[in-house]
């Protein structure tokens, strides 16, 4: 069995499509996915915005995250598929997987120096000076 991979695919679909419609093709897509042996653990619509640059005659869209875990079948169709429907005025896909590994990697060993450091506050430095001028001024 192939590896299991994290993709995120953003996709703008056309503001002139109908909710309806829409919500079919959203659905298209997800069944799709799922069909392949993939799975969708994150759809969120980012709503209608306006596009860095004209597409066609159009100068907004609506944008939809779509991420999904996968083998890379899954997402070799549902690309085919976006690429031949009207409604998407783009799509873009990113494999995430390793990235994420990648920060999780520098996070704990950020964690590990910051254990082996002594507590900042209590070496009694700037921070000490501050809090005891500010009581000064109270006794004065």
């Amino acid at each position: 069995m192939a590896e299991k991979r994290i993709y995120e695919v953003v996709f703008i679909i056309d503001t002139g499509t109908g909710e309806d419609e829409t919500t079919r093709l959203i659905e298209g897509l997800q069944r799709i996915v799922t069909d392949l042996g993939g799975t969708i653990t994150k759809s969120e619509s980012m709503g209608r915005r306006t596009l860095a640059y004209k597409i066609g005659r159009k100068t907004e869209g609506n944008y939809m995250l779509f991420e999904i875990e996968g083998t890379g079948r899954e997402i070799a169709e549902l690309e085919r598929r976006m690429r031949v429907n009207d409604a998407i005025l783009r799509y873009l896909t990113v494999r995430v997987d390793e990235e994420r590994q990648r920060a999780e990697k520098l996070k704990a060993r950020r964690a590990r120096k910051a254990s082996k450091r002594p507590f900042a506050g209590a070496s009694g430095g700037r921070g000490g000076a501050a809090v005891a001028l500010a009581g000064d001024e109270e006794e004065a």
